[in-house]
């Protein structure tokens, strides 16, 4: 009997343990936007209508370093189950090619079992662009990869390859909006593990408010080809574009609710957070 009390006790310090550690995370991502967000408010505000919209442009010819977070504290099918991945993106542009290279970081937390941290699956894709140079519309394609580089659980086992599509319309100076579509299908990996057929497009639209600040709108879908499972969210947030003079930094907020989902442990809300960085 004692036993059994001492057994709950560790089982509701863990727990315990475990919600202060996600909303100590949750309070810092927080904490570093509204930062940022107040930083650039007395910071330099770009002055160039181009600037503005390029910040948002996924095939500038830029250099960009991308640090990008999703918060998700309900999953579909899994109480008390939150998920935390981060993304490190690199793009680099080679005369008419971009390649951006994507490598995720993934803490979840599940009921009944230890909170897991580890890699996801490295991404990659390169693009080759069909765009003129002074035109107000991007356009690109391209392969793209996916290695399995994922531990403890965090990814299929699969090496994966596919297409991506990029379009990204600029012409407007407050309204912009595009569109990134990535298909993949795995070819070899772990045999053990299932196949993946992965459908993700992503729509984007940008309303620009003034002086570098902008709304937002960019849920990525994901459509499981396998299992049929999918996922579309509508996102609804908040940006600002911070100019300096070698970078240009771009820091935002949008939460996003899973509008249409079918399948366990997809995300019903999640809060993205992003902080781009694109050199001159």
């Amino acid at each position: 009997m004692h036993k059994k009390k001492q057994e709950k006790i560790e089982t509701q310090l863990k727990n315990f343990s475990n919600m202060k550690r996600l909303m100590l995370r949750r309070r810092g991502l927080l904490a570093l936007f509204l930062a940022a967000f107040g930083v650039g408010m007395y910071a330099q505000t770009p002055s160039d209508e181009e600037t503005v919209k390029q910040a948002n442009n996924p095939l500038a010819s830029i250099k960009t370093i991308n640090l990008h977070n999703y918060y998700m504290p309900e999953l579909y099918g899994v109480p008390d189950a939150k998920v935390n991945q981060t993304w490190v993106r690199y793009a680099q542009p080679i005369g008419p090619l971009l390649i951006r290279v994507s490598m995720p970081f993934e803490n979840t937390s599940y009921p009944g079992e230890d909170p897991s941290t580890g890699l996801g699956d490295l991404n990659a894709f390169l693009i080759y662009k069909f765009s003129k140079k002074n035109g107000g519309t991007d356009f690109g394609i391209g392969p793209a990869f996916t290695f399995p580089t994922g531990t403890n659980g965090m990814g299929a086992d699969k090496w994966q390859a596919g297409l991506s599509a990029i379009a990204f319309c600029h012409s407007n100076p407050v309204v912009q909006m595009g569109s990134l579509i990535t298909w993949q299908q795995s070819f070899a990996g772990d045999s053990d593990k299932p196949d993946v057929s992965m459908l993700t497009p992503q729509l984007f639209f940008m309303f620009q408010l003034g002086k570098g600040t902008y709304l937002r709108s960019t849920g990525l879908m994901t459509f499981n080809l396998k299992n049929g499972d999918y996922n579309v969210p509508l996102g609804l947030g908040i940006g600002k574009v911070i100019k300096s003079k070698k970078a240009v930094f771009n820091v935002f907020m949008e939460p996003q609710y899973s509008m249409l989902v079918k399948g366990m442990g997809q995300p019903q809300l999640q809060v993205f957070v992003g902080f781009n960085t694109q050199f001159h």
